[in-house]
């Protein structure tokens, strides 16, 4: 199995075949927040297929995971998700195949027993068309690695967040059961649903997934600053600082300059950050 520097760099996958149907959009939008008031007509549009459903657009990290990583010889137990990035090149569609090339793009050594990171990138297109509709690319810390040599240069800068108040903040309530609910979407994970697992590795009850929280991110700025408009949503990228335990409270901070929306999430209640350095890029503002 890849341990070396050379070997996980070698790391790729063509065209892995996906698919998505308008339950998998509207299965998602609720597990984001979408529809909490069902007589909302704005948030209906993303739940409910009297129309074809609007789609999320983060719900591009979830369609089509290929999951290169899976056994690359890193230790599993102590990977975590550290930075995702999303470049939408038109708004998804209610419904898709789809096809997804993965490669590792960047690995970052740290030192023996300091971990490494490493960097996934996906291209994604229609299966019918050969359009290209999406591109991803994933930050995994392995802190469980280290010292296979290669590149110990820094990784890529984040994101530079304003110094200014912030021009809008919002909350959001998450569920007692928002991680049960979430996990249908495909990541059946037991961190996220199991109480016993959870406190043997060390936290106090399931943790959500750190894609819900970057999707109910999104939720908010697509609401509060797009108007419900996911053709507005060009790039949505973060970094991943701190976790979630369903039924806290998420407050989005997010500073508008034109075209780009800066924002960091916290969970103000234990004065933790859980998102930061994120950037979502405005279509044609």
């Amino acid at each position: 199995m890849p341990t070396t520097y050379e070997q996980l760099k070698a790391l790729r996958v063509d065209d892995m075949s996906f698919s998505y149907q308008p339950k998998d959009v509207m299965l998602y939008a609720l597990g984001v927040g979408m529809g909490r008031d069902p007589l909302d007509m704005q948030e209906l549009k993303y739940v409910f297929e009297k129309e074809p459903p609007k789609v999320v657009p983060t719900l591009a990290c979830v369609v089509s995971r290929t999951n290169l990583l899976l056994n690359a010889g890193l230790d599993r137990t102590k990977i975590v998700h550290g930075e995702q990035a999303l470049k939408l090149y038109r708004p998804l569609p209610a419904s898709a195949r789809l096809l997804a090339s993965s490669h590792v793009s960047a690995v970052h050594d740290k030192g023996e027993g300091k971990g490494v990171l490493v960097y996934v990138d996906t291209q994604v297109k229609d299966a019918g068309t050969g359009e290209a509709l999406y591109a991803l690319c994933q930050g995994i810390f392995a802190r469980g690695d280290g010292g296979m040599g290669g590149d110990s240069g820094p990784a890529p800068v984040p994101h530079a967040m304003p110094t200014r108040a912030p021009d809008l903040v919002t909350a959001f309530d998450t569920r007692a059961d928002q991680a049960l609910l979430y996990r249908l979407n495909g990541d059946m994970n037991p961190l996220h649903a199991d109480p016993e697992l959870a406190v043997r590795v060390g936290f106090k009850a399931p943790i959500l997934h750190g894609l819900c929280t970057y999707g109910i991110a999104c939720r908010e700025i697509l609401s509060k600053v797009c108007h419900y408009d996911p053709a507005a949503i060009e790039q949505f990228n973060v970094r991943f600082t701190s976790p979630v335990y369903p039924g806290e409270r998420i407050t989005t901070q997010a500073w508008v300059d034109g075209d780009v929306v800066s924002f960091r999430c916290s969970v103000e209640a234990r004065d933790k950050v859980v998102l930061d350095n994120g950037l979502c890029r405005i279509r044609g503002a």
